[in-house]
């Protein structure tokens, strides 16, 4: 299916062999007479990692959450969401919100091994000790979330995503809270240590998609429906001053324009 309504972009990069890629098909979501998606469909390539803009309210985060099996904050939903194996994506998806939500009442190693303890599962603490490690957090391991800056808690929150290891990630805004340097650092951080595996993130900056995103797609419409992806050369983290960048920036903003009006 095209689903592009701005014409013609760059080729998309091609899945890596082995990663799971998601499938959307017929999804509906209604919030009481509006309908957000009306058969949406979409697909995102194994192992590379998409970045979703659009307007406030446009349905970036719904989105997340019809891919997640969680339901919509308010109003109804239906509709397929699969792997490309054919098989359900439930136990196969880790959710990061753009909050860090460290529980305040642990330590910051015990925020990490949190899900495993939550299912009973073996706690991995050399694991979770190398991804603290691996985040640049080697020496709090035991303060308490109030004793982190903000950076620090989102990148412990990185940490814990990651301990999860599964092979799809969503991720909600997650730096839009931190100063522009340490942005810089956590999407560094994110495309090195998510690197081959399926990952989804919603932003509103077309520069940190284009940092970090193979694919690069705005949704827009009402009801809302995906463009067709732009593909940034080069592999991310890309250097926000490359021409290249400052080019597809032009085309991302005239897009969001354009999406604005529909």
């Amino acid at each position: 299916m095209n689903t592009s309504f701005w014409g013609d972009a760059p080729t998309i990069a091609p899945p890596v062999e082995g990663a799971l890629s998601i499938h959307i098909e017929a999804a509906h979501v209604a919030f009481g007479d509006r309908k957000l998606f009306d058969t949406l469909e979409a697909e995102f390539s194994g192992g590379l990692f998409t970045c979703i803009l659009g307007s406030s309210g446009v349905g970036k985060s719904s989105l997340l959450r019809l891919i997640a099996g969680l339901p919509p904050r308010r109003g109804e939903a239906s509709g397929t969401v699969r792997g490309g194996d054919g098989k359900s994506l439930t136990g196969r998806v880790v959710y990061m919100d753009q909050r860090d939500l460290l529980l305040p009442w642990l330590t910051v190693l015990d925020n990490v091994l949190l899900g495993a303890r939550l299912r009973g599962e073996p706690c991995q603490r050399g694991r979770a000790l190398g991804l603290l490690s691996a985040v640049g957090l080697t020496g709090w391991e035991d303060s308490m979330p109030e004793d982190l800056s903000s950076g620090m808690r989102q990148r412990a929150a990185l940490a814990r995503t990651l301990m999860e290891d599964r092979a799809i990630v969503l991720m909600d805004e997650p730096f839009s809270a931190v100063d522009a340097i340490t942005k810089l650092a956590l999407q560094d951080l994110s495309a090195r240590l998510l690197a081959g595996r399926t990952v989804v993130m919603v932003t509103h900056d077309p520069i940190e998609a284009l940092r970090v995103g193979h694919h690069v797609q705005v949704l827009a419409g009402n009801p809302a429906r995906l463009d067709t992806p732009v593909a940034p050369p080069g592999l991310p983290p890309r250097d926000p001053a490359d021409p290249a960048l400052v080019g597809l920036y032009r085309v991302l903003i005239a897009r969001l324009q354009q999406a604005a009006t529909l």
